[in-house]
Parts: C-alpha cells; structure tokens; sequence
C-alpha cells in the first residue's frame, strides 16, 4: 500500500518534472507527466473520499478494488467524489487533461508542440492544486 501523503507528494514531484521538462522544451515528456500527475492526485483525492489512509499498489492488493486499478482519469475523477466541482469549476483545464492517456509514451517524438504541453502544464497544475 501506499501512503495518501506520499501519493500527494509524488503528485507535486511529477508535474515539477513536467515543468522542467516544458522549460527544457521536451514538449512530449511534459505532456506524459502531467498525466500521471493528475492520476496521483486523483488517487490520493480517492482516499481521503474514502477515508483510506492508504491507496492500493499491487496487484494483490487491488483484488476486490478491480475498478481502482485504471489509468482513465475520468473514471478516477467519478470516484473521487470531486467530479463535480472539478467540472464545474474547471472544466476548461479538465478538457484537456482529461485527453491525457498512459499511451502517449509511444507517440512519435516531437509530435507535442510547445503550445500544447503549455497548455496541459497549466491545465494540470490548477487540476492537482484543486484536488
């Protein structure tokens, strides 16, 4: 298992990488870690609805919580208990992280342009800092 703080802090650690990454214009990793980012910060949100102190890391810990174990972060978003408030409140920012998906790290390199990862840095920073 893992700690809900812990899964805040690498939360924060991953989108400072995606922050540098975006500063050293490595536009696709930017884009890839602001994903997992949100995810993090999804799941540690997941706990604290839940009141769990920790969240689920192995495979043989998530038996019984199959639906916990997903990189979608819209199905995280609907379990966190935030979805509306994130939706409402942010539902510009949340359009575009939510188009992040655990592929990405296959797409070509160079196919994320400056703008986009700019736009998913910022989107992402205000989604953690919401959760």
């Amino acid at each position: 298992m893992i700690a809900r703080s812990d899964l805040r802090k690498i939360a924060r650690a991953r989108l400072r990488d995606a922050e540098v990454l975006l500063d050293k214009r490595r536009y696709d990793g930017a884009i890839y870690l602001c994903g997992y980012s949100v995810e993090v910060a999804l799941k540690a949100r997941i706990c604290r609805a839940l009141r769990w102190t920790e969240f689920p890391e192995t495979a043989r810990e998530f038996d019984g919580y199959k639906s916990l174990r997903t990189h979608r972060l819209d199905v995280l978003l609907h379990f966190s208990g935030e979805e509306t408030r994130i939706k409402t409140r942010l539902m510009p920012e949340w359009s575009i992280v939510a188009t992040w998906e655990p592929e990405v790290r296959y797409r070509r390199v160079g196919k994320a342009k400056a703008g986009d990862a700019a736009d998913m840095v910022q989107a992402a920073r205000n989604v953690v800092a919401a959760l």
